[in-house]
C-alpha cells in the first residue's frame, strides 16, 4: 500500500506507528478476544487505556496540580457554547480576542448564550480588516491592543487560526494576552506542537482531529477553580464539573477515539516529547516559509511574519488558475490537502506533528520547480 503525503487541515495526518498499533490490536485487544471498540467503558481493559491517556497528557504538558484533564464530545464548536454556559452568570461579562474565522464563531456562540443568561460578551481586540467576503486576518494583536474588561469572567483567544494561518506566541512580540480574567484558549489546531505553561490559562480546549487523534473527541484542561465556579442550573451533561467528577466517564465516551489519543501520545513521548517535536515543527515551517519568501514574486504569504503560523502555512499564487494547477499537479505527486479553505481560497499547508519532514522537503522541491513554469 502506498500512503500519500497528507497536508490536510483536519481531520489530519496521524502518526503511522499509532495507526499500525491500532491495526495490530484492532480485532483482539490485549488478549481479551475482542476489539477495544467492543469493551465496556466501565471495564478494566478500557479504563486502563483511558487512565493512560490522561497520564500521558499530564506528563507531556506538565499539567500542574489543581487542573483536570477531560475528554468530551461535540468538538471545539460545542465548547464555543459550553464554556459561556458554564462561566457566564447573570450580569457577568466575558471578553474575546478575534483573530480569524474560528474566533468569530466562538464570539457569535457566546453572544447567544450571554443573551439567554442576562450576561454580556465583548470584543477586547479584533485584527480583522474589511467586510464580508473581503474581510481578512493577517496577524494577532500586540499586547497593547487588547482592551480587557476589568473583572471579566474570562478572556477567550484562538491560539492558532487554521483558516487564516495566524498564531499567537510564535514570535516574542506577539504573546498571549495578559488580563485579570482567566485566559481561555481554543487550541484545536496547535495543541501539543510545543511546550506550554498550563498555569497561564484557566482553560484550554482542543478538537482532537489535528495533532491529538481522530475526530470525535475534544480535550479540555481546566483549573479546578474554574470548574468549581461553573453554573449548576444548566443540564448536567454540559457542566464541566460532571466530567471532572466522573473522570470523563459520566456517560459512554468515544472510547476508540480516546484509545487512538493514547496511541498518538505514546508516539509523541517516544519522539522525545514536546521539546523535540517543537524543534521539528519549527524546522519544517522555516523551510517552507523560506521557499515562499525566496520566490516572493510568485508565492505570496498574506500573514505578517511575527504572526505566521507554524501549523498552517497559507499563501497565494499569482492567479486562481495557477493555484488550481498547483493543487492538481501536487496531487499527482502524492501530496494531498493543499487547497485553501473555501472561504479564503489560495493554498494551505498544514504541518501538524505527524507530517514528516521528508514530505515538506518534497513539497518545497515541487514549489521551486513550479515557479519556473510561471
Amino acid at each position: 500500500m502506498s500512503r500519500v503525503m497528507n497536508f490536510n487541515a483536519g481531520p489530519a495526518a496521524l502518526p503511522l506507528p499509532a495507526l499500525e498499533r491500532a491495526r495490530d490490536e484492532l480485532v483482539d485487544f490485549a488478549g481479551s478476544g475482542m476489539s477495544v471498540m467492543e469493551h465496556s467503558h466501565r471495564g478494566k481493559e478500557y479504563e486502563k487505556v483511558h487512565d493512560e491517556a490522561i497520564a500521558l497528557l499530564r506528563e507531556l504538558l506538565g499539567v500542574p496540580a489543581g487542573y483536570e484533564v477531560l475528554f468530551l464530545q461535540g468538538g471545539a464548536s460545542q465548547m464555543f457554547a459550553q464554556i459561556p454556559m458554564n462561566l457566564l452568570a447573570e450580569g457577568a461579562v466575558a471578553d474575546h480576542v478575534v483573530t480569524g474565522a474560528w474566533g468569530e464563531k466562538a464570539f457569535s456562540e457566546a453572544k447567544l448564550v450571554a443573551a439567554l443568561a442576562g450576561a454580556d460578551v465583548r470584543i477586547a481586540s479584533s485584527t480583522g480588516t474589511g467586510e464580508g467576503k473581503e474581510k481578512s486576518y493577517v496577524r494577532v494583536p500586540l499586547p497593547s491592543e487588547v482592551n480587557a474588561t476589568p473583572r471579566a469572567a474570562f478572556l477567550h483567544v484562538t491560539s492558532n487560526e487554521t483558516i487564516h494561518g495566524v498564531e499567537f506566541e510564535v514570535d516574542p512580540s506577539r504573546p498571549f494576552p495578559k488580563a485579570g480574567a482567566p485566559l481561555v484558549a481554543d487550541m484545536s489546531s496547535d495543541f501539543l506542537w510545543r511546550k506550554l505553561d498550563v498555569s497561564r490559562f484557566g482553560l484550554v480546549y482542543a478538537g482532537a482531529q489535528k495533532n491529538i487523534g481522530p475526530s470525535g473527541v475534544v480535550v479540555v484542561i481546566a483549573s479546578q477553580e474554574i470548574i468549581g465556579k461553573g453554573r449548576k442550573d444548566i443540564p448536567k451533561i454540559f457542566q464541566l464539573r460532571t466530567a471532572a467528577e466522573n473522570r470523563s466517564l459520566y456517560n459512554t465516551p468515544p472510547t476508540f477515539g480516546i484509545y487512538m489519543i493514547r496511541n498518538v501520545l505514546s508516539w509523541l513521548k517516544g519522539q522525545g516529547g514536546l521539546a523535540a517535536i517543537e524543534q521539528r515543527n519549527r524546522a519544517k515551517a522555516a523551510k517552507l516559509y523560506a521557499v515562499i519568501d525566496a520566490n516572493a514574486g510568485f508565492y505570496r504569504s498574506p500573514v505578517e511574519k511575527q504572526s505566521r503560523s507554524v501549523m498552517n502555512v497559507v499563501f497565494r499564487l499569482p492567479s486562481e488558475a495557477q493555484e488550481e494547477a498547483f493543487v492538481a499537479e501536487a496531487k499527482k505527486r502524492g501530496m494531498v490537502g493543499l487547497k485553501g479553505h473555501r472561504s479564503v481560497g489560495g493554498i494551505r499547508v498544514s504541518l501538524y506533528n505527524a507530517v514528516e519532514p521528508a514530505w515538506v522537503d518534497a513539497l518545497c522541491s515541487f514549489m521551486q520547480e513550479f515557479t519556473k513554469r510561471g
